[in-house]
C-alpha cells in the first residue's frame, strides 16, 4: 500500500480556502438582507439645489424658475472699446531717474500707479521730480511709457 498524495498541510490549506468561500457567501447574504431592510428609494435619495444654490431634500418652487434665452449668455470676456487718442496720453512725474543706467519710474497722476521708463522711450533728458506726459505700453515685464515728453 502506498502512502497517499495528499500532505496534511495541503488538507489544511483546502479546507481554510473553503472556509473563505463561505464566510464571504455568508457576508454576501448579510449585505442582501440589510439592504432590503434599510434600504432608501430614489426619492429618499433625491436632493434639490434651490435657488439660492443651496442643497435642499425639497423639491424648488417652480413660480420662482428664472428662464434665460442661450442667446443672453455671454462666454468668454468681451471685446475692448477702442480707447479716443486723446485718452491714450497719460501725465505724471518721474519719481526716480538712473542717469548712468537710463531708465526710472513715473508716477501716473490720476492712477497712482508706478509706470517704468527707459531713456530710449524719451525725447528729452529725465530728471527726478520733471512733469511729463506718456503713453503706456505692455512689455514682458508689465507696462512701460513710451513717447515720454516734458511738460
Amino acid at each position: 500500500m502506498g502512502k497517499s498524495q495528499e500532505t496534511w498541510n495541503k488538507k489544511e490549506r483546502e479546507k481554510r480556502k473553503q472556509q473563505k468561500r463561505k464566510e464571504k457567501l455568508e457576508k454576501k447574504q448579510q449585505r442582501k438582507e440589510s439592504a432590503g431592510e434599510n434600504g432608501k428609494s430614489l426619492q429618499d435619495m433625491m436632493a434639490y439645489i434651490d435657488e439660492n444654490g443651496n442643497i435642499s431634500s425639497t423639491p424648488p418652487d417652480p413660480r420662482k424658475k428664472i428662464t434665460i434665452k442661450a442667446e443672453d449668455i455671454l462666454i468668454g470676456v468681451p471685446k475692448q472699446e477702442d480707447i479716443r487718442p486723446e485718452e491714450k496720453i497719460r501725465k505724471g512725474t518721474v519719481t526716480f531717474f538712473n542717469q548712468d543706467k537710463g531708465f526710472g519710474f513715473i508716477r501716473d497722476n490720476k492712477s497712482q500707479e508706478s509706470v517704468f521708463v527707459h531713456a530710449n522711450n524719451s525725447e528729452d533728458r529725465l530728471r527726478e521730480n520733471d512733469k511729463v506726459s506718456f503713453e503706456t505700453e505692455m512689455s514682458q515685464r508689465g507696462p512701460m511709457a513710451v513717447n515720454v515728453k516734458l511738460i
